[in-house]
């Protein structure tokens, strides 16, 4: 049967491409790929701890089995951001209520323009609000003491896209928020350019704050988005953060390890 593998940040570099077709046997489970990856490429074998798998753009574990035409996504510790799938720019998704009198919806879009920030704001805001609380993430002129000339951020847009509007849904519900907007930005970023927007409007101030506190943070964990840091003399894939303990390592563990890149 044949699975397409999808590789993302320092993987494609190691692997040397970004995606293949590969024919595995009947009852072939995701562990069983990595032992093939890592046959091939032993300089793997020590980033297992740190990797996440996916299926069909959601996380799985190593036991999963997989089907013919399966879609396995081989993942690095993510650092931040989140795109949408081919054709998603503009996309809203609400909650349900109908029609442009809709008041209360997530709004998430991936993009590869400069993200507007005064309008995302301005289209969230209705007068019931006491508060719209705003997160831009910056590009920075440095990196450990060292100068960055830019970013280049990639994704894995059609998952990032299912876990951003995940996350969009979560906040409301979670802290009774009224609206969440997130924007993120894809491709080569200059220094002092937003690569990520994250607007929560709500009655209250506490809430609002809280829960774009949590989205961000969040975000940096889960959504698979990577940048790469351009430097006067090279550039290096971003340290990410290390999956959350919900998400199962391609070692099988679940604890917060994180192998060095």
């Amino acid at each position: 049967m044949q699975i397409r593998i999808l590789f993302f940040g320092v993987l494609k570099d190691l692997v040397g491409r970004s995606t293949e077709i590969v024919d595995f046997p009947e009852g072939t489970r995701l562990q069983d790929v990595l032992a093939h990856y890592v046959r091939q490429s032993p300089r793997l074998e020590p980033l297992l701890a740190a990797l996440a798998l996916s299926v069909n753009q959601e996380y799985a574990s190593p036991e999963r089995k997989l089907a013919a035409d399966d879609e396995v996504g081989l993942l690095p510790p993510v650092s931040g951001g989140a795109p949408a799938a081919p054709g998603a720019e503009g996309r809203h998704n609400d909650d349900g209520e109908a029609g442009s009198q809709n008041k209360s919806r997530n709004e998430v879009r991936i993009v590869r323009e400069p993200i507007a920030t005064e309008a995302v704001l301005a289209a969230l805001k209705q007068p019931e609000d006491g508060a719209a609380v705003v997160f831009e993430g910056i590009v920075r002129n440095n990196t450990r003491a060292r100068r960055t000339l830019y970013l280049d951020y990639e994704a894995y847009e059609a998952m990032a896209q299912k876990q951003l509007e995940g996350l969009a849904a979560q906040a409301r519900e979670r802290f009774a928020v009224r609206a969440v907007s997130i924007v993120h930005r894809l491709g080569r970023l200059e220094i002092g350019e937003t690569s990520v927007l994250i607007v929560v409007a709500s009655a209250h101030r506490g809430a609002a704050f809280e829960a774009c506190r949590w989205i961000i943070d969040t975000l940096k964990k889960t959504v698979p988005i990577w940048k790469k840091e351009y430097f006067e003399d090279g550039a290096v894939w971003a340290d990410g953060e290390a999956f959350p303990e919900e998400i199962q390592r391609a070692d099988g563990t679940t604890g917060p390890k994180h192998a060095s890149k």
